[in-house]
C-alpha cells in the first residue's frame, strides 16, 4: 500500500500549529515509541495524557526505572499515567480528558471495548511490519528470521481483533544484510514517526482514507529464550537470519559442554582467511564480508567442520554448520563479561581445541 500524505515540515509557524491542534492520548512504552511521541508533540498536537507501563526493575541492583516513554514525556512536560493494563480504571481516566484520537506505539497491552470507542476518532496504531504480515508482539524479529519478508511499518485503525484493522498507510523497509532486529527497530521508529504524524494530520483534516488488509496474515508472537538458541545443523544463512532476528533480545546463544554461551556477533566465513582487519566487530553486530562461494570454505586445506564443531583458524574462531562455517566474533560466557570470541577459545582448557556445541532444533523460519 502506498504511503499516505506528504511529510509535514518540522519547521511550521505557530499559527499553523494552532490550526492543527487535536487532543491526543498517546500510549507507548519502549524507546521505539519515543520518536513518535516527540514528533507529534513537536508538530503542535495537544497530547492530553501519555499512557505507559509502570516503572520496572532493571540491572543487577533491580532499580525501579521509568520506561523510555515516561522519561521522554516528563521532559516534555506531559501528563504521564502508568498503567499495567488498559482496564476500566484507566479507561475512565482517559475519558475524562475527552481525546479526539488515541495513538498507540508498542504500549505492551491490548486496547479493548469500551476504550476503543472513547476517542472521537478511535485509535490508530503504528506497527513495525507490512500488515497483514507479522501481526503480534515481535514483527521485526520474526520477519528477519524468515529472511526479511514483510519488513516495514504500517499505521492502521485499531479493532478488537489482533492487528486486523484497516490500513491508513504503510511503508516498506529494506534492511541491510548486517542489520539486526535492534537496528531495524531503531530505523523503523524514526521513519514510522513521520508516517504516523502524516496519518494524524490527515485524520484531523478529514482527508484520511483506509483500505482493508489484503493477503493471508502471518503471526509474530513474543520470542522465548528457546527461540534464540542457534541450531548449527541448519544452513549458515538460516542461522544468520535467526541470529539477526533474536539480537539483541532475547539474545542468541548455544551451549558448550552443557554451559550456555551467548553469541554477541557472528559473520559468514569468507574465502580470504587472511582478512583479520574486520575483526572484532561492534557488540551485537554482523559484519558484511565479501560474498561466500557456495561450498568453498575459508579454510579449504583444513578438515571440514561438523555442525557445531569449533576450530581456531588464522586467529579466527569458526564453527561448522550444515553448509559453510560461520565466524564467531564476540561471545559472553555464562557469568562473565562479553569478550572477543577467539580470546575466549584460547582460554579454554581443552587440549584438542575442538569441541562440539550441542544444538537443539527449534522452530523453523
Amino acid at each position: 500500500m502506498a504511503t499516505s500524505t506528504a511529510a509535514i515540515s518540522d519547521s511550521v509557524s505557530d499559527n499553523d500549529r494552532r490550526q492543527w491542534t487535536v487532543r491526543l492520548v498517546f500510549a507507548g512504552t519502549p524507546a521505539a515509541a519515543v520518536p513518535s511521541l516527540q514528533r507529534l508533540h513537536g508538530l503542535g498536537f495537544e497530547i492530553v495524557a501519555v499512557i505507559t507501563r509502570p516503572d520496572a526493575p532493571l540491572g543487577r541492583r533491580r532499580i525501579l526505572t521509568p520506561s523510555p516513554v515516561a522519561e521522554a514525556a516528563e521532559k516534555l512536560g506531559l501528563r504521564v499515567v502508568r498503567a499495567a493494563r488498559l482496564d476500566a480504571e484507566t479507561t475512565t481516566l482517559i475519558a475524562t480528558h475527552r481525546p479526539d484520537l488515541g495513538v498507540i506505539v508498542a504500549y505492551g497491552g491490548l486496547v479493548r471495548d469500551p476504550l476503543l470507542t472513547v476517542p472521537r476518532h478511535g485509535w490508530i496504531n503504528l506497527h513495525f511490519s507490512l500488515l497483514p504480515a507479522w501481526r503480534g508482539a515481535a514483527p521485526v524479529q520474526h520477519s528477519l528470521i524468515a529472511g526479511g519478508c514483510g519488513v516495514g511499518a504500517s499505521v492502521f485503525r485499531l479493532v478488537s481483533q489482533l492487528d486486523a484493522g484497516d490500513l491508513y498507510a504503510s511503508q516498506p523497509h529494506a534492511p541491510a544484510d548486517h542489520e539486526t532486529a535492534g537496528d531495524v527497530v531503531d530505523a523503523l521508529a524514526r521513519s514510522g514517526a513521520s508516517l504516523l504524524s502524516d496519518v494524524v494530520t490527515s485524520i484531523r483534516a478529514g482527508t484520511a482514507h483506509t483500505a482493508p488488509q489484503v493477503g493471508e496474515p502471518t503471526f509474530a508472537p513474543k520470542l522465548t529464550l528457546d527461540d534464540a538458541r542457534l541450531d548449527w545443523t541448519h544452513p549458515a544463512p538460516t542461522i544468520l537470519a535467526r541470529f539477526r532476528g533474536v539480537t539483541p533480545e532475547p539474545g542468541a546463544w548455544t551451549t558448550v559442554d552443557g554451559v550456555r554461551l551467548k553469541i554477541r556477533a557472528l559473520a559468514l566465513d569468507t574465502a580470504d582467511a587472511s582478512d583479520a582487519t574486520a575483526l572484532p566487530a561492534a557488540p551485537g553486530s554482523l559484519t558484511a564480508p565479501p560474498p561466500v562461494v557456495p561450498g568453498i570454505c575459508a579454510t579449504a586445506p583444513s578438515a571440514p567442520l561438523a555442525p557445531g564443531e569449533f576450530a581456531l583458524r588464522n586467529r579466527r574462531l569458526v564453527i561448522g554448520t550444515a553448509t559453510v562455517p560461520l565466524v564467531l566474533l564476540r561471545v559472553q560466557p555464562e557469568g562473565r563479561i562479553e569478550m572477543d570470541a577467539s580470546a575466549w577459545w584460547r582460554g579454554l582448557s581443552v587440549p584438542t581445541r575442538r569441541i562440539v556445541a550441542r544444538s537443539k532444533t527449534v522452530g523453523g523460519c
